[in-house]
C-alpha cells in the first residue's frame, strides 16, 4: 500500500539553510561591489514546446502554474527586472532533431550569463555546447547518471539545477494505477525512447519489480512519433483488462492532448507524471508540485556565485490528482482510501 503522497512528504536534499548560506554570501560580494552594476544581463531558456503552444503562453503570464512565469516574478523579487537589468531570450527546439542545435547556438551567440534547460535532453546537449556558460536545469532526471554533474551535493563544472523524479516513481505509478483499477491484468508503459531518460530504463526497472510483486504484466509501449501514439493505446483497449503508465518524457508532454485523447478513445485508463495531462482531461497524476525555485539558482549566477558550487535539489513535495468526471466515463469507481489521498480532486 502506497503511503499518502503527500503534503507532508518532502525530499531529504539539500537544506535551505545551505541555499541561503549561499544566497547571503553572493548577496554580501555584490553589495561590497557595489551593487550598482547596469550592465544587461541575458537569460537564455529553452523548451521543446512549440511557442504558440499553451503552456508557454501562460508561462509568460502566469507565474502559479509556470516555470518562465514563475522565474521572471521570483528574480523580480530578487531585484532583477525584465527590460531593465536583464532580457529574457527564449528559444523553442520544438521541430526536427537539428532544431535543438539551431536553438541552442542562436541562445550561445548571445553570449548569455546564465541558460536554462527544461529537459534532460536539452540539458545534455548545451553541455556538449558550452562548458563555461552557466547552467540550470529546471527538471532533470539522474543528473549523475546521465553524467551532467559529479554529485548531487557537490555537482562541478558549469551547471546545477532540480530534479523532478527519483527512479522508484515507476513503482509508485504502477500501484496507484492499480488501486484505481483492481481488476488490471496487464498496463502498458508509454515513453519515446528518443526523449525519456535511458530510453526508459530509468523507470522500467521499478515499475517491472512492482508488476512482478503484484503479478501484472508490464508491457513497454515504445512511441518515436505523434503518430504511433494512437495505435500505441489501442493495443491496451481489448481483453484482458489493461492500464498504462505515462512517463516523464518531454516528448509526451508537448503531444499531451493527443495522449490523453487516445486514451479516452479507448477508454484506457492511464496515469500520468504531471498536471498537465490533467489539465486537458486525463484520469490522475502523480508527480512533484514543479514549485518555482529556478530563481533562486540564476539569481546566484548572475551576481557571481559558480553553478558548479550549487547543489543539485530534488522535489520538496509530491501531489496526487484525480479527476472523478473522467473516471466515471471510464466506467470506474476510484476507491474511497484512494480519493482520501489525492491532493486534489477534479470534477
Amino acid at each position: 500500500m502506497i503511503e499518502r503522497p503527500a503534503r507532508a512528504h518532502t525530499v531529504p536534499a539539500v537544506a535551505r539553510r545551505d541555499v541561503l548560506r549561499l544566497a547571503g554570501a553572493a548577496a554580501a560580494g555584490w553589495i561590497a561591489l557595489g551593487a550598482t552594476d547596469d550592465r544587461m544581463r541575458i537569460v537564455g531558456s529553452l523548451t521543446a514546446l512549440p511557442l504558440d503552444d499553451e503552456l508557454t503562453r501562460r508561462s509568460m503570464i502566469d507565474s502559479a502554474t509556470s516555470r518562465l512565469g514563475g522565474l521572471i516574478v521570483g528574480l523580480r523579487q530578487r531585484g532583477w527586472v525584465e527590460g531593465v537589468n536583464f532580457r529574457l531570450e527564449l528559444r523553442s527546439t520544438f521541430g526536427p532533431p537539428e532544431r535543438l542545435k539551431a536553438a541552442i547556438q542562436e541562445l550561445l551567440d548571445l553570449k548569455p550569463d546564465v541558460i536554462l534547460t527544461g529537459s534532460t535532453v536539452e540539458t545534455a546537449a548545451v553541455l556538449a555546447a558550452t562548458k563555461t556558460i552557466p547552467i540550470v536545469f529546471a527538471t532533470a532526471n539522474d543528473p549523475v547518471g546521465n553524467g551532467f554533474v559529479q554529485s548531487l551535493a557537490h555537482p562541478g563544472g558549469n551547471v546545477t539545477g532540480f530534479t523532478n523524479s527519483t527512479a522508484e516513481m515507476g513503482g509508485k505509478w504502477l500501484q496507484l494505477i492499480r488501486e484505481a483499477v483492481p481488476d488490471v491484468a496487464r498496463v502498458g508503459i508509454l515513453f519515446n525512447p528518443a526523449t525519456t531518460p535511458r530510453g526508459g530504463r530509468f523507470f522500467l526497472e521499478s515499475i517491472e519489480q512492482e508488476a512482478a510483486a503484484s503479478g501484472v504484466s508490464a508491457i513497454p509501449a515504445p512511441v518515436n512519433a505523434p503518430a504511433e501514439i494512437d495505435d500505441a493505446v489501442r493495443r491496451f483497449s481489448e481483453p484482458p483488462k489493461a492500464a498504462m503508465v505515462a512517463l516523464v518524457d518531454s516528448f509526451l508532454v508537448v503531444h499531451r492532448k493527443a495522449v490523453v485523447a487516445a486514451a479516452d478513445k479507448y477508454r484506457v485508463p492511464t496515469i500520468y507524471p504531471f498536471h498537465y495531462f490533467m489539465d486537458v482531461g486525463g484520469l490522475m497524476s502523480y508527480g512533484p508540485t514543479l514549485e518555482v525555485r529556478s530563481a533562486d539558482y540564476v539569481d546566484l549566477i548572475l551576481r557571481g556565485t559558480k553553478a558548479g558550487d550549487l547543489p543539485v535539489q530534488s522535489p520538496r513535495k509530491y501531489e496526487l490528482l484525480i479527476n472523478r468526471t473522467v473516471a466515471r466515463a471510464l466506467g470506474l469507481t476510484i476507491p474511497f482510501p484512494l480519493l482520501a489521498r489525492a491532493d486534489e480532486i477534479r470534477e
